[in-house]
């Protein structure tokens, strides 16, 4: 059974460790990252915990042909995730997940009912969700401190974990009202198209009325969206993706390809001392430092 537990200094490093993922992470409060995940393969189920001490922003994907339960450990809510999911967000310093994700093939008869399309993305809650949560977390412990685990009990476990699963949605209930759910998807939408332009033009420093127009929105709209599915102004937000940038180009510049002057204007950071100083504030070394190490 493949088991990996991996420790990483760095956003990125966390958001490639994930397989199967189609992952984005950057680094959106500051200090030292640190990052764990603890993952295991049980043939058609996947299970892992992760932990990361910053505030991370996360752009992901599900797998394909899987439904993913995905608990939130801060407050016990259950997210139900598929293939069409995408979502851009940006967790609590401190923050701790634990997932199952389970091929569609492995649900056999029990495949959810249509009706559950309303659930993507939507908390629930429920007194076993959170014992359930607890319980699967001292699981993967117990398994990464054991040598080898006994393919018959590995099944055994795949079996449980697809039933308990669908047994805490089952027993959950919404945490919003119908009205609130169709409030955040529209703000998910307008936070969607932000984030496919600023994708599509990763370098250019758009103003929050460009992007209120990009998304089809009025500015009130669109500052009530990134407040509600982001944690922060939308301009704020794109300040800090465009520094992780930086940060990504310095480490893969090689010698006397580039300075961070010449860095620091590809994202449009046209003020070097502003700079130097915001980048510092938020990675805890200055671009040079980050240069220095990416080539040496």
């Amino acid at each position: 059974m493949p088991f990996k537990v991996v420790e990483t200094a760095a956003a990125d490093e966390q958001g490639a460790a994930n397989a199967g993922w189609h992952l984005h992470y950057a680094q959106m409060s500051a200090g030292q990252f640190r990052g764990r995940l603890v993952e295991a393969d049980l043939a058609g189920v996947q299970v892992y915990e992760e932990y990361m001490n910053t505030r991370i922003e996360q752009y992901y994907q599900a797998p394909q042909d899987a439904l993913v339960f995905s608990f939130d450990m801060a407050d016990a809510s259950l997210y139900l995730l598929d293939a069409s999911t995408q979502n851009l967000w940006i967790t609590p310093e401190n923050y701790r997940e634990i997932a199952v994700v389970v091929q569609q093939d492995r649900l056999g008869a029990r495949q959810l009912n249509p009706l559950f399309e309303e659930l993507l993305l939507t908390p629930l809650r429920s007194a076993h969700g959170g014992l359930f949560m607890r319980w699967l977390s001292a699981t993967l412990g117990q398994m990464a401190e054991a040598a080898d685990t006994d393919p018959g009990a590995a099944e055994h476990l795949t079996l449980q974990l697809v039933d308990d699963c669908l047994f805490v949605l089952e027993q959950s209930s919404q945490a919003q009202q119908g009205s609130t759910i169709r409030r955040v998807r529209q703000h998910r939408r307008i936070v969607q198209r932000v984030q496919d332009l600023v994708s599509a033009y990763p370098t250019e420093h758009f103003s929050a009325v460009q992007l209120a127009d990009c998304a089809g929105a009025s500015f009130p709209q669109l500052r009530m969206a990134f407040a509600e599915c982001v944690g922060m102004a939308p301009t704020a937000w794109l300040r800090m993706r465009r520094l992780n940038l930086a940060r990504q180009a310095l480490l893969r510049a090689r010698p006397g390809e580039t300075t961070v002057a010449d860095v620091a204007m590809r994202y449009s950071f046209w003020h070097l001392g502003r700079f130097a100083e915001a980048y510092r504030a938020l990675f805890l070394e200055s671009p040079s430092q980050t240069l220095a190490a990416g080539i040496s």
